[in-house]
C-alpha cells in the first residue's frame, strides 16, 4: 500500500504541475458552466440531470488525454525499466497511477457541486438524485480511466494511447443505440454492455445494483489488463 501511495503522489504531482492540468480542469468548468446556465435560465429547471449528462459527455472526451501519458510516457522514455526492476509489483504501479488520474477527476468533479448548490438556493432538488449523480459520474469516471490506463499500457505513443482509450469508450457509448436494431436476446447482450444503459437510471436516482456491478467490472478488467500488459513487458524485458 506504501508503494501505491508513492507513485499516486507522484503521478499527482505530475497532473498539477502541468499547466494543462489547469487549463482542462477550466475548460471543464467553462463548457459546464455554460450549459447549466443555459439549463438553469432558459430550461428554468432546478434539476442536476441535464448537467450530468453534459459531465458525463465531456469527460467521455478528456479522459483519454487525462490517461494518455500515465505509463506511455515511462515506456517511451525507459523510466518503466527502472519501475519493474524497483522493488514494486505490477499492480501497485498500476493503481498508484489509477488512483491519481481518479484523484485529478475527483478535484474536477468536487469543483461543480457549486451548481447543485445554486440549484438549491434557486428551487428544492432531490438530495436523493444529487448523490446519485454524483454516484455515477465516479463509478463513470472509475471506468473511463481504467480503460485509458489500459490504452496507455500498450503503447508508447501518447496520441496513440489516447486514441484507443477514446474509440473504445465511443464504441462501449453507442452501442446502446445499435443494440435498439438488432432486437431480441443478442439486442439485449449489446445494450448491457453500452455506458449510456448504465448510468442513465443514476441520473435519474435510480441505484441499481447491476449498475454499480457494471462499472466497478469495467474498472476491474482495465486495471487487470494493465497489469497483465506491464508483466507482459516484464518477461520480454
Amino acid at each position: 500500500m506504501r508503494n501505491v501511495i508513492a507513485i499516486a503522489r507522484r503521478e499527482l504531482g505530475s497532473y498539477f504541475g502541468s499547466f494543462l492540468a489547469y487549463l482542462v480542469i477550466a475548460l471543464f468548468l467553462v463548457v459546464n458552466g455554460f450549459f447549466f446556465y443555459l439549463n438553469v435560465t432558459f430550461g428554468q429547471q432546478a434539476t442536476i440531470g441535464p448537467v450530468v449528462q453534459t459531465i458525463y459527455t465531456i469527460l467521455l472526451l478528456i479522459t483519454p488525454i487525462l490517461t494518455m501519458r500515465l505509463i506511455s510516457e515511462e515506456l517511451r522514455s525507459g523510466t518503466v525499466e527502472l519501475l519493474l526492476t524497483a522493488p514494486v509489483r505490477d499492480f501497485e504501479v498500476v493503481a498508484g497511477k489509477f488512483l491519481a488520474a481518479m484523484g485529478f477527476v475527483g478535484v474536477m468533479l468536487l469543483l461543480t457541486l457549486a451548481y447543485p448548490a445554486v440549484l438549491f438556493a434557486l428551487g428544492s432538488p432531490d438530495w436523493g438524485v444529487v448523490g446519485s449523480a454524483y454516484l455515477g459520474m465516479v463509478l463513470f469516471a472509475g471506468a473511463a480511466v481504467g480503460i485509458g490506463l489500459f490504452a496507455s499500457s500498450v503503447t508508447p505513443n501518447q496520441i496513440v494511447a489516447a486514441v484507443l482509450a477514446f474509440v473504445i469508450l465511443l464504441v462501449l457509448w453507442v452501442v446502446d443505440g445499435l443494440s435498439s436494431g438488432l432486437g431480441g436476446d443478442i439486442g439485449g447482450v449489446v445494450r448491457e454492455l453500452a455506458l449510456y444503459t448504465h448510468f442513465s437510471d443514476l441520473t435519474r436516482g435510480l441505484v441499481n445494483s447491476k449498475d454499480i456491478v457494471y462499472f466497478l467490472s469495467l474498472i476491474a478488467f482495465g486495471l487487470y489488463l494493465s497489469t497483465t500488459a506491464l508483466e507482459a513487458r516484464r518477461w520480454r524485458g
